[in-house]
C-alpha cells in the first residue's frame, strides 16, 4: 500500500471495509483450521451448525463433479472420503459465490466473471497436482483461482462509476483492465482483492498470491505458477473476454516448471469440457437457495 497515493488508498479501504463478510460459520472454519493441529471433528462440528453451507457441501460431495460411488449422506463422511482440507475448501468456495451481487451499477457481468473464476480454479487445481505436486495443496490452488479476481467485485460494487469507465476504456483501447485500473482508479484489482483476501484472514500465501498474479516477476511458487497458468488458459478459451482477454505473445508462465508449449500444457490437463461442465454444476449448487 505504500506505493499507493493516501487518497486512493482510502477510498480503496473504505470500498474493502463495505464488503460483506463470510458467515459466522466460514469464519469459525478459517480460524479452527490456521492451526495445523484441528481435529476433523472440530471442522465438521462447525459445518454442521450451518444448515445451509451443510446442504450445499453435501450436494457438491453428491454431484458428478466429484464422481464418487458412494452416496454421502453426512458432512462427517465428507471428511473421510475427501480430507479435511478439500471439505474446507468446499465452505468457503460456496461461502464466496454466496456473497456475488446479482447485478451492479457498473455493467460488469457477474455470471461471466464467475464461470472465468470457476475455470480458472479448476485448472490451477489440475495443474498443481501435475507440476507442482507435494509442493501445494490443490485445493489451496482452488481457492486462488477462485478468489484472484475478486478485486473486480469491490469495483463493481462500489467504486461502479469508476469501473464502468474502465471497463469501456478497456474494450475500446483493447488493453487489459489491470492497465486501465490503475490510470483510472489509482490501483488495479490485484491490490483491492488481496486487501479483501486480508480482511477475511486468509493465509498469507495466498493474500500475496491474489496480489502479483499479473506480475511478471512473481516469484515462482506452486500456487502463483499454477494459478497464473489457470487464469491464462481460462482466458484463452474466451471465458474472461471483455475483462481480460487472452493476447497473442503473451509472456510464459515459468517455462521451467511449464516448459515452454502452452498446447502440451493444456493437453496435459485431460478432457477441458468435463472441468468446464463441472465448474458449471459447482456454480449452480452454490447459487441455488
Amino acid at each position: 500500500m505504500d506505493t499507493i497515493p493516501a487518497d486512493t488508498a482510502k477510498k480503496l479501504s473504505t470500498a474493502v471495509e463495505r464488503m460483506p463478510a463470510f458467515p459466522k460459520s466460514v469464519q469459525k472454519i478459517l480460524e479452527i483450521t490456521r492451526n495445523i493441529n484441528c481435529r476433523p471433528k472440530e471442522l465438521v462440528s462447525v459445518i454442521e451448525k450451518d444448515p445451509v453451507i451443510t446442504m450445499k457441501v453435501l450436494r457438491v460431495v453428491n454431484s458428478a463433479q466429484l464422481g464418487l460411488t458412494t452416496k454421502i449422506t453426512s458432512v462427517n463422511q465428507s471428511v473421510v472420503y475427501l480430507g479435511q482440507n478439500t471439505v474446507k475448501n468446499l465452505a468457503l468456495s460456496i461461502a464466496a459465490i454466496g456473497i456475488l451481487p446479482s447485478t451492479n451499477a457498473a455493467g460488469f457481468d457477474i455470471q461471466r466473471y464467475l464461470m472465468h473464476s470457476l475455470t480458472t480454479a479448476s485448472f490451477a487445481r489440475q495443474l498443481c497436482g501435475i507440476y507442482a505436486p507435494n509442493e501445494v495443496d490443490p485445493g489451496d490452488c482452488y481457492i486462488a483461482g477462485l478468489l484472484h479476481d475478486f478485486g473486480k467485485i469491490v469495483f463493481a460494487q462500489y467504486m461502479s462509476e469508476q469501473f464502468k469507465q474502465v471497463l469501456a476504456v478497456s474494450a475500446e483501447r483493447k488493453v487489459p483492465s489491470c492497465v486501465v485500473e490503475h490510470e483510472v482508479i489509482g490501483a488495479d484489482h490485484t491490490i483491492v482483492g488481496a486487501m479483501l483476501a486480508q480482511k477475511w484472514q486468509f493465509p498469507q500465501a495466498l493474500i500475496d498470491c491474489i496480489r502479483t498474479h499479473h506480475t511478471q516477476d512473481a516469484p515462482n511458487t506452486g500456487m502463483n505458477d499454477c494459478l497464473r497458468m489457470g487464469d491464462l488458459i481460462s482466458r484463452q478459451l474466451g471465458d474472461a473476454k471483455g475483462t481480460h482477454p487472452y493476447r497473442e505473445g503473451e509472456a510464459p508462465i515459468n517455462p521451467q516448471r511449464f516448459g515452454g508449449d502452452l498446447a502440451k500444457v493444456i493437453a496435459a490437463l485431460g478432457d477441458m469440457d468435463k472441468l468446464v461442465a463441472d465448474a458449471m454444476s459447482f456454480a449452480q449448487v452454490s447459487l441455488s437457495k
